[in-house]
């Protein structure tokens, strides 16, 4: 009991923040909801000065095509690759609980996969190469991981394990134990960092397919380690010893940007032309 009281006093109560930013008659609007528009808004306007930095030849309708399809992509991705792996049995309870977007509940790796089918597809619209639309897209993604790890910490969901760190959270429903803010952890690693990587990377002129290939390589590696002090989703817990299902899935993903950066280098040791991010090309 002492112990459990000095925990109490030591950890950092969680912020009061409803996690309705707006209510207006019947219509709520959720920050996480608010989250994903701004991360589209602002990855659009990214994606929009880059190919013209580099004079990729898509003109704003264009861009506007590509934002579109990203944002259906993404939405049915994480949504589906949500419900499939971490869903459990509520979505067969209630199946139109699916569409709850608002309240959470959207994977990461469904989304990668979600937006890679609508970028292949628009690219092939569009006659862009997929991986120069990819290398602007990857600019602004961390700018969605950043705000979304934010409106996790904000709705009080997909906390860290127990620990005794000064800077340990009581999350509201997890019980009384300080919990690691592993969600800020990703919001900084996934968000920030990888953010300032890839917008120093972006200035000047890389092969095709390299920003896309250290976001992989970043995010599968932060994801990796931040689970370590994520606590796993309940219904699944462990898998295959001490790793998380998000572990797992982070494994293919960081080894898929690796040999993306091999084949990048490689190819552009043949010769500029075919891998340079300037021109539209085929």
């Amino acid at each position: 009991m002492a112990a459990a009281a000095l925990h109490a006093v030591a950890a950092l109560p969680f912020p009061d923040i409803d996690p309705v930013a707006v209510r207006i008659g019947p219509l709520s609007l959720h920050w996480y909801g608010l989250a994903y528009v701004a991360a589209f808004a602002i990855a659009g306007l990214l994606f929009r000065h880059l190919v013209r930095r580099w004079n990729v030849g898509l003109s704003d309708d264009d861009v506007m095509e590509v934002v579109v399809f990203s944002i259906a992509g993404v939405l049915i991705g994480a949504r589906l690759g949500y419900v499939v792996v971490y869903g459990g049995g509520q979505y067969w309870r209630d199946p139109l609980s699916v569409l709850e977007v608002w309240d959470g509940g959207m994977s990461f790796h469904g989304g990668l996969v979600g937006i890679v089918a609508a970028g292949l597809l628009v690219a092939r619209r569009l006659k862009v190469p997929f991986l120069r639309m990819a290398d602007a897209a990857a600019v602004g993604a961390p700018v969605g991981f950043f705000l979304g790890r934010i409106a996790n910490f904000v709705n009080a969901e997909l906390w860290g394990r127990p620990t005794d760190l000064p800077w340990a959270v009581v999350f509201p429903g997890a019980g009384p134990r300080p919990r690691h803010p592993s969600q800020l952890y990703e919001a900084l690693l996934e968000g920030a960092v990888i953010f300032v990587v890839l917008w120093s990377l972006s200035r000047r002129e890389r092969p095709r397919g390299t920003l896309l290939g250290w976001l992989l390589v970043m995010y599968g590696a932060f994801r990796f380690a931040v689970e370590f002090v994520r606590e796993p989703d309940p219904h699944l817990g462990l898998v295959l010893g001490p790793f998380t299902t998000g572990q797992i899935l982070s494994v293919p993903m960081l080894l898929a940007g690796v040999a993306l950066l091999v084949w990048v280098r490689r190819g552009s040791s043949q010769g500029p032309s075919s891998t340079a991010h300037g021109g539209r090309g085929t």
